[in-house]
């Protein structure tokens, strides 16, 4: 049986066809950066030697296909999501999965909050996510199953109304503020959808995600669910775990771990959460996580068709017979 599986996410910045427009400010791809884009994209795949990826900023699942098809190692994986909605009023990336791993199911789209979660009365869509959440039910070599969902929050960009700038500093502070409150309330309800899976099945949960934000954040807290108090011999049951927190190899170099470079400052806004099943103190553990992998040396090339992000890898072990 195979025991080390490995995880990835993997934000593959504005993936999409040639000559489309994927935002005002952003001129279209020609032919030539396409290709040399989905080039770019294949090689790293190839690179991440990942059993199951999860992507944010995917407009496109076609050209994902593209990708797939350039690869040496997923030309026949399994390849779960869905295209933007084509009648929404702004054109939104959407995220995906592909795996090497056999899938439980057809994959499943939440674009809608659970029930008692929305954003205050004057937002835009203020009962559903940004990007609407991926879940995916996987096999795992022992033949048991895991919920992966794939996520990518609300960004840190200023949500600005009705012609505002940031020209006048409190415009500019209402419009961070907007931005904080829906990924604050998108991190409630990812919360909420992982609580409603543990209750439900009781199976391992990963998410693999771009959180837009730090792994000691309040927004990421809120999704591990960190201060939650279980039931005697249960507190960790309904958690969720950083990976990078709770991995075997603990030394200097995974301190250099970033995904993201603003403005000078380097930071890991992108993680791979797992559940109380792979964490080594629980009762429960079926696995442990074996080491946190980054790949970001792409950042510092500042080539047109890299992410702008890095891309995260977590090595898995089944503990088996």
């Amino acid at each position: 049986m195979q025991q080390e599986i490995r995880f990835a996410t993997f934000n593959a910045y504005n993936l999409g066809p040639p000559g489309v427009k994927l935002y005002d400010n952003l001129a279209p791809l020609t032919t030539e950066e396409y290709e040399a884009k989905v080039n770019w994209t294949a090689q790293q795949l190839d690179l991440l030697d990942a059993d199951v990826i999860g992507f944010q900023e995917v407009f496109s699942q076609a050209v994902l296909d593209r990708v797939l098809e350039r690869t040496q190692r997923y030309r026949g994986a399994h390849h779960a999501g869905f295209d933007p909605d084509p009648n929404c009023e702004r054109l939104t990336p959407s995220v995906a999965l592909v795996s090497r791993l056999p899938l439980a199911g057809p994959a499943v789209a939440y674009p809608n909050f659970p029930v008692g979660v929305t954003l205050p009365p004057d937002s835009r869509d203020g009962d559903r996510f940004a990007r609407p959440v991926l879940h995916v039910q996987v096999i795992l070599p022992d033949q048991s199953r895991a919920d992966v969902l794939v996520v990518h929050l609300k960004s840190r960009r200023p949500d600005y109304r009705n012609g505002d700038s940031g020209d006048d500093p409190l415009l500019y502070a209402m419009a961070n503020l907007r931005s904080l409150i829906r990924r604050g309330t998108e991190a409630v309800a990812l919360r909420v959808l992982l609580c409603a899976l543990w209750r439900d099945a009781r199976r391992p949960r990963i998410v693999l995600g771009d959180f837009n934000d730090v792994a000691d954040s309040v927004t990421t807290s809120i999704v591990l669910g960190a201060g939650v108090g279980g039931q005697p011999g249960a507190e960790t049951a309904d958690c969720m775990f950083d990976s990078k927190q709770i991995q075997l190899r603990q030394d200097q170099l995974c301190y250099l771990g970033y995904t993201k470079i603003h403005e000078g400052h380097f930071m890991t806004i992108d993680h791979i959460l797992v559940s109380e099943e792979w964490h080594p103190a629980s009762p429960n553990a079926i696995g442990e996580v074996l080491e946190v992998i980054y790949l970001n040396d792409h950042l510092l090339q500042q080539r047109a068709e890299v992410s702008d992000h890095g891309q995260v890898l977590a090595r898995l072990r089944l503990y088996g017979a």
